[in-house]
């Protein structure tokens, strides 16, 4: 009888062992120092790698007359072959230069480098020319930058902003110095270093940073209490997108719900700001706030006061002869109540909300008071939200169709 047999008569398995994946160095470093503390020396965590993960060491040094741009990241790589050290100068000077560092590597821990020692060189004695450029090195903008008289080979000044994209893990540079050529061509043609993808633009209104974050409130006041709506992230744009924040209010009386986005969307209008009441009161609310800006992190409300705020506040209306189930329900079922409906309702409301965008994807069941068939009258689209009322089970997809969050009800100031 054969070993395997025997196990499995005895009801015994033996599994494969699980092959484990290597231990890399991780973080990422970006800084901008003054070139006489180069060489510059780190320290990194460690992150354990999936199964055929390689591990990635990448450094990159941006020189701009006193200024240095450092940017270090270390980390798992998947699909990368192994290679050795490569350093590569994608511009050099005199003025501003760029030169990198890669290598990818399958031991535990090899992505070892601690210093910029490999691209570091002793700044040499430059003969100065008549030209003075604005010198920016900076995350930031930085409109009121010092001038400085360039080397003599420089004759133009430069003025763009780069892109370092590795991941989620997004790094923006602006840079504004002394370059030897005219034109939008720091990177001298680069679009990747590594795995790293690299995006230059000169155009001011390209590469936006703006504040990224959702919010999903679920209570019975959000329409009398102003709630939080800051957030931590942020978010580097692709060219042509522009800053966006999204605030939608529903509320039934018994229920409200606030959905919220704030990221990059792709231009499709001037800046603008808009407060729209979709329907109500009285009965079923809806309303929304959507904010269209090009200027960074100008999409910055910290709470849902940029709505409430604009919202009319009439007194309660006196109760009517009409009853309806009310309920309103995220991602479940609806368990409805009866209510006597105020006056100027006439009938009972019953349908849901397809929403997706933002970051957010949600069906939003609704019952209540209304004085219309409809609660958005055929919008598809508040914002970033792509939103489909479906009433009674029929879907509206036939109907006339307003786009872009345009609404019958006026627009409040």
């Amino acid at each position: 009888m054969s070993s395997a047999l025997l196990l499995a008569l005895l009801g015994i398995t033996l599994t494969a062992p699980r092959v484990r994946g290597l231990t890399c160095q991780s973080g990422t470093l970006h800084a901008v120092r003054n070139v006489s503390d180069l060489p510059l020396q780190w320290t990194a965590s460690q992150d354990q790698c999936e199964d055929g993960w390689g591990c990635l060491d990448v450094l990159i040094l941006t020189k701009n007359g006193p200024l240095v741009d450092v940017v270090v990241i270390k980390g798992c790589v998947r699909g990368r072959a192994d290679h050795e050290a490569h350093i590569t100068q994608h511009r050099a000077g005199p003025g501003l230069s760029i030169t990198s560092y890669t290598r990818v590597c399958r031991e535990d821990l090899c992505n070892s480098l601690s210093n910029s020692l490999p691209l570091w060189t002793p700044s040499q004695p430059t003969v100065l020319g008549s030209v003075r450029c604005p010198v920016c090195l900076s995350a930031e903008d930085c409109p009121s930058a010092a001038e400085m008289t360039c080397p003599a080979e420089s004759s133009h000044c430069y003025s763009g902003v780069l892109l370092f994209k590795v991941g989620n893990r997004p790094i923006r540079l602006r840079v504004r110095g002394c370059m030897s050529q005219a034109g939008c061509n720091l990177l001298n043609g680069t679009q990747e270093i590594g795995p790293i993808s690299v995006q230059e633009t000169c155009d001011s209104t390209d590469f936006l940073t703006c504040h990224r974050g959702n919010t999903l409130q679920i209570s019975r006041n959000l329409i009398q209490e102003p709630t939080d709506w800051s957030t931590s992230g942020e978010e580097p744009c692709n060219p042509g997108e522009m800053c966006q924040e999204t605030l939608l209010l529903i509320d039934v009386g018994l229920r409200s719900v606030l959905m919220g986005s704030k990221g990059c969307i792709k231009a499709r209008t001037q800046d603008s700001r808009a407060i729209s009441i979709h329907s109500g009161p009285p009965g079923v609310f809806v309303a929304s706030y959507v904010r269209f800006c090009s200027s960074n992190w100008c999409n910055s409300a910290a709470s849902s006061s940029v709505l409430l705020n604009s919202l009319p506040r009439p007194a309660p209306p006196a109760p009517g002869d009409l009853e309806c189930p009310t309920c309103l329900s995220v991602f479940g079922s609806c368990k409805p109540e009866i209510v006597r409906c105020p006056k100027g309702t006439s009938r009972c409301y019953k349908g849901h909300f397809a929403l997706r965008g933002g970051g957010l994807s949600s069906p939003l069941n609704i019952q209540g008071c209304v004085a219309q068939p409809s609660l958005l009258n055929r919008i598809r689209n508040i914002g970033v939200f792509s939103v489909i009322e479906n009433r009674d089970g029929q879907d509206d997809v036939n109907e006339p169709i307003l786009q872009g969050g345009a609404a019958p009800a006026p627009y409040l100031p």
